[in-house]
């Protein structure tokens, strides 16, 4: 059998191997996988199960679990992972920050941290490196860290490098000082600039492995659309963990859909999905 004709049998994908497959994802990743996501599943296995020129989604599982590196899990969640985003996506959320950043400003405060939990390809991250340098002048000491569990959009939140219709939600007075324009052929792409790129700090970190290796203490934790994929329990050990690195009156900030009602007690809703600590 040819191999593009052996190829279109990963289109089914067995009930026993899908359940395998979404109880790996879920102990290893904490993303709730229903029965609905199956053909999801399936499809964005499929390109990777050609790589390694597997025909059937048992062997790409044996696959995965009998790597002793780690590094076909870590490629698998990468494939599952959903990552969207944008540069000022929720504006709210940044005009809450910058309002946050100017009030410690104004009181003295020096010294500044933010993460970036779920950071995807880092428009996230920078937008919050934006805010922070419209909302701070003088002598500052600020960084943002940003993680997400996917390598493949960490290698491109690190480049900074995006297309130009990527960056048309940024103001063009904000882009215009922060980004430099940069062309390839015939296409027009915008580059984070040095100073701003240095103040991120892009690692891997899985949000089910804790208690995290920072310290803290955080000023401002973005968390958007990503407990929505979790169960209550993990939930509970995030915001658990969330205040744990929060300085007293710090923000969580998270999706608009999500909320820590029955999740937390430690926080208090001050703005829409907004919880000072």
């Amino acid at each position: 059998m040819k191999d593009a004709e052996r190829m279109t049998d990963t289109a089914t994908l067995d009930d026993r191997t899908y359940h395998s497959i979404k109880d790996l994802i879920y102990e290893k990743c904490g993303i709730k996988l229903g029965d609905a996501k199956k053909a999801l599943v399936a499809a964005r296995v499929r390109k990777r199960m050609r790589e390694l020129q597997i025909f059937s989604h048992d062997e790409y599982l044996q696959n995965v679990l009998g790597d002793e590196t780690g590094m076909e899990l870590v490629l698998l969640m990468d494939s599952i992972s959903t990552n969207v985003t944008s540069f000022y996506r929720e504006s709210g959320h940044f005009e809450i920050m910058e309002s946050n950043l100017r009030k410690w400003a104004d009181e003295g405060q020096k010294r500044f941290r933010f993460w970036s939990a779920a950071c995807s390809s880092g428009e996230e991250a920078y937008t919050m490196a934006f805010t922070v340098k419209q909302a701070l002048s003088g002598a500052y000491d600020a960084r943002i860290l940003a993680t997400d569990i996917s390598t493949k959009v960490l290698g491109l939140a690190h480049q900074g490098v995006y297309e130009e219709e990527k960056t048309l939600s940024i103001p063009p007075d904000i882009k215009g000082k922060y980004m430099e324009k940069v062309k390839s052929g015939d296409k027009a792409f915008f580059s984070v600039r040095p100073d701003i790129r240095e103040m991120v700090l892009f690692r891997r970190l899985n949000l089910t492995e804790m208690p995290f290796p920072m310290k803290g203490p955080m000023d401002i934790i973005f968390c958007r659309n990503v407990m929505i994929y979790f169960d209550k329990d993990l939930r509970r050990r995030l915001a658990v963990e969330f205040h744990r690195l929060l300085k007293p009156g710090g923000l969580l900030i998270i999706g608009l859909t999500e909320s820590l009602i029955e999740i937390s007690d430690g926080f208090t809703r001050t703005g829409p999905s907004v919880y000072t600590k």
